[in-house]
């Protein structure tokens, strides 16, 4: 199996992530859900999802859409539409799936899932976090991941065009 095989097998719908969810919760894996815009990949993208997956064994990617990163960002973004997008973080080792979303949260996602953690960036209130009720109900956990400082793909894109790039 090629290499990129083997990435293209880590990407799935909410609707083909249901067998291979029901083979690691009979393996007794922990599943990890994130989610988020992953526009541009750089460092602080990298240690958060190396922080989320080192919390489980399977760390499960919502990966909001073109179109629903338009709606929150603006028409400029993304840079990188979502099958570049998918591909680089299926290409990641440690990351075990990734599942575009088209709302604007990944509320539903989640209820499909159930992760046992969810986490988000340490600038989310814990209580604010979208699937924080339904998670808790079900005695799932919500973690948060210290963001590394200086790393947003804002400031990237702010640099670009600060220096005419």
């Amino acid at each position: 199996m090629s290499h990129l095989d083997i990435i293209q097998k880590k990407i799935y719908t909410v609707n083909s992530i249901h067998k291979t969810l029901a083979y690691w919760r009979f393996k007794q894996r922990k599943i990890v859900f994130t989610n988020g815009c992953f526009d541009i990949l750089h460092l602080g993208h990298i240690t958060y999802l190396a922080k989320a997956s080192d919390m489980g064994d399977e760390l499960i990617i919502g990966l909001n859409s073109d179109e629903s990163i338009k709606r929150l960002k603006g028409k400029n973004r993304p840079i990188n539409d979502q099958y570049s997008r998918q591909i680089l973080l299926a290409a990641i080792s440690f990351v075990s799936a990734v599942i575009i979303f088209e709302e604007d949260t990944p509320l539903s996602l989640i209820q499909s899932i159930k992760p046992d953690i969810l986490v988000k960036g340490a600038d989310y209130i814990p209580e604010n976090i979208v699937g924080y009720d339904f998670v808790k109900s079900y005695g799932g956990k919500i973690e948060s991941v210290d963001l590394l400082d200086g790393y947003s793909t804002s400031n990237i894109l702010n640099k670009i065009l600060e220096n005419n790039i």
